[in-house]
């Protein structure tokens, strides 16, 4: 078995190998950064955040309990957490796509600044369409379960915990049409080889769907399987334009050589 040697490297392997150690340090220091300040900026705004997060109980007419002294604190902290990496996301994404751009094709970098607002957009679209589409036909259901011989109290650690973890993978999920496209330009992947293995897919989207949803139970998973299984049969459609473009791609450039 071979192993990394850093000192069987050239002095430009080395080097470059060493700017991209920076490039990532780089990457990973504007992302905290980010998410920190958005933290501080979304603790200040708690309150109004809190709100949102519980108007869906609200509505339902159920209301939230703090069963012990710090919970309330921690949950504000864990609360503001979430939402700095909300609002950092742009800044994240830009980071990423900052890291990866000196390792693509002169051609391929221009897709980056497609994709950069693509990206965000999808994910706030997947977060919004969790929020008022999915979590409040979620809460209903398990209300509904709880019948009308139990009284139903939600303690606000589990509820907040339960509301970002069902709404934030929404968002990370929903950008599997840009993940594909910009795959498919690369030549990582064919629309024929997503097509072929669909199978394939729903199963490992069945499990992704129970590892990402809160709680065991199947309802939840379901409601992110289905949606998810849709964006897996758009991007199929999403890399067959993307491959035609490739193509066309491959054929101007064969030209151009072919003259020169």
């Amino acid at each position: 078995m071979a192993f990394f040697n850093f000192g069987d490297m050239t002095v430009e392997e080395k080097q470059t190998f060493i700017t991209h150690m920076e490039e990532l340090r780089r990457a990973i220091i504007i992302s905290v950064t980010a998410i920190v300040v958005g933290a501080c900026v979304a603790f200040y705004y708690n309150e109004a955040i809190l709100a949102v997060i519980v108007s869906p109980l609200s509505a339902l007419q159920e209301t939230l309990i703090v069963t012990s002294v710090t919970e309330a604190f921690f949950v504000k902290i864990k609360l503001a957490l979430y939402a700095g990496f909300v609002l950092a996301f742009p800044i994240v994404v830009w980071a990423v796509w900052r890291f990866i751009k000196p390792g693509l094709y002169p051609h391929e970098r221009k897709y980056v600044y497609i994709l950069l607002p693509v990206t965000v957009l999808l994910f706030a679209g997947g977060v919004l369409f969790a929020y008022f589409g999915i979590l409040p036909l979620v809460l209903n259901f398990f209300i509904y379960i709880a019948g009308e011989n139990l009284e139903t109290f939600f303690k606000i650690d589990q509820y907040v915990s339960f509301v970002t973890a069902f709404t934030i993978p929404f968002g990370l999920v929903f950008e599997l049409p840009v993940l594909v496209f910009f795959l498919t330009k690369i030549g990582v992947i064919k629309p024929d080889w997503m097509a072929k293995n669909r199978k394939y897919a729903l199963l490992a989207i069945v499990v992704i769907a129970a590892a990402l949803t809160p709680g065991p139970d199947p309802i939840s998973q379901l409601m992110m399987a289905v949606p998810v299984y849709f964006l897996y049969e758009v991007s199929i459609w999403v890399s067959r334009w993307a491959a035609k473009g490739r193509t066309r791609q491959s054929e101007i450039g064969g030209d151009d050589g072919q003259a020169t």
